[in-house]
């Protein structure tokens, strides 16, 4: 099939938990398939040159579409905010709504050189609205209304949990059109497939979960160091800091009372100055920022912990602790999606606060932790391969095109 993806921008290099599975998947499809991916460019000019090599390297063509870079911070970028309140569209579709992509997409459909359109990110099906391109795939990493609602579930300020609640209507209203434009939407989990249906009534849906590249994975020859704990993902995510911010402020000094040596790694991208100040002022916080490679942090780290309340989807960072052999503590909210039981193959806590007690038990039960972090590095290896995850794609795309004939 010709395939066109449409996409925020392109996902390399891989630094993150979207570009990770995107980058994955979509390298496996255009082995068969002819792939051709439109996307804004990327912020960083080197990394957009990277790109470029690296998709011509692995077979798919490329269509850059010139954007000017959101300013998330500063007098404009709040007037945009309170602009947004006009809007019927959620701030994340309308910022990322381009008439430049708009065109492209109308040039390309008309040519009749696509049997096929795939939306990388839920958003960017307003591209679609009013044409009557089909078939039209939607990969919806998270359902946004649900993250949105646990946003204004979780902000104190008012004023803040009122704009929030709108963000969160306005979701809502979007994703039952976005389900319904569709002709095949993937979900990430079973549990949003769920949510999808029930809440929106979408049908047409298929799962294809987050993944892991097995032997790429495998732990490093290095002793793991019992007293390093490491939290891993983008920086530059909503959630991530939520969860980091609530996990210094509640539970690092009862920890840091209990555990004076423990030494907590932060490894992601694009931190924000509030984190990098805070790991400047306490020598137990190590911030690992833009690192190149994540693999030997997994592999002589002794623990991950994922402190998340706010998201949806799932956590890519936990399959890949568990491909690497390590120990996780997690939240509920941050497991969820995924087939990991707790107990049974991550320590588990309720909530962000009650995170000491899971993290202190493994600690202090390094054959427990051990047994925890095998049973899930098995489970790993059978359900999360990319190989097999991409054969579900390649199965919703072709359902898709099946769909029209």
């Amino acid at each position: 099939m010709r395939v066109a993806i449409v996409d925020e921008e392109f996902p390399y290099p891989v630094n993150s938990g979207k570009r990770i599975r995107t980058l994955n998947l979509v390298k496996r499809l255009a082995q068969t398939h002819d792939v051709r991916y439109i996307a804004h460019q990327n912020a960083d000019d080197s990394e957009l040159a990277e790109a470029i090599k690296h998709f011509a390297k692995i077979g798919i063509k490329t269509t850059q579409i010139p954007r000017k870079i959101q300013v998330k911070s500063g007098f404009q970028f709040y007037a945009k905010l309170g602009a947004n309140l006009l809007s019927p569209l959620p701030y994340s579709v309308s910022s990322h709504t381009s008439q430049a992509m708009r065109r492209e997409v109308e040039r390309l459909d008309a040519s009749g050189e696509i049997d096929l359109w795939h939306c990388e990110w839920t958003p960017y099906a307003e591209l679609f609205r009013g044409l009557n391109t089909k078939p039209l795939v939607i990969a919806a990493h998270n359902v946004e209304s649900l993250i949105w609602q646990r946003y204004t579930e979780s902000e104190a300020n008012p004023i803040k949990r009122w704009y929030i609640k709108k963000q969160w209507r306005k979701f809502e209203t979007f994703e039952r059109w976005a389900f319904a434009r569709a002709t095949r939407t993937i979900m990430v989990s079973e549990p949003d497939a769920i949510l999808a249906r029930n809440r929106f009534g979408a049908d047409n849906l298929d799962v294809v979960e987050n993944g892991v590249d097995v032997q790429k994975y495998q732990p490093l020859l290095q002793e793991r160091n019992p007293k390093e704990m490491i939290f891993l993902g983008s920086l530059d995510w909503r959630p991530n800091l939520d969860g980091l911010s609530v996990f210094l402020e509640t539970v690092m000094p009862e920890l840091a009372k209990r555990k004076p040596d423990l030494i907590f790694s932060i490894v992601g991208r694009k931190p924000p100055e509030w984190l990098i100040q805070r790991a400047e002022s306490d020598p137990q916080i190590h911030l690992h920022a833009d690192v190149p490679k994540v693999l030997p942090y997994l592999s002589r780290a002794g623990l991950m912990v994922v402190p998340l309340r706010v998201g949806g989807g799932s956590r890519l960072k936990i399959i890949e602790a568990a491909a690497n052999g390590l120990p996780v503590v997690s939240t509920r909210v941050g497991a969820e999606g995924l087939e990991f039981q707790p107990a049974k193959d991550y320590f588990a806590s309720e909530s962000i606060e009650t995170l000491a007690e899971p993290i202190l038990k493994a600690l202090d039960d390094p054959q427990l932790a051990l047994q925890t972090a095998q049973h899930a590095k098995q489970l790993a290896e059978q359900q999360y391969d990319w190989d097999t995850l991409a054969q579900r794609q390649a199965a919703s795309w072709e359902m898709a095109v099946g769909a029209q004939e």
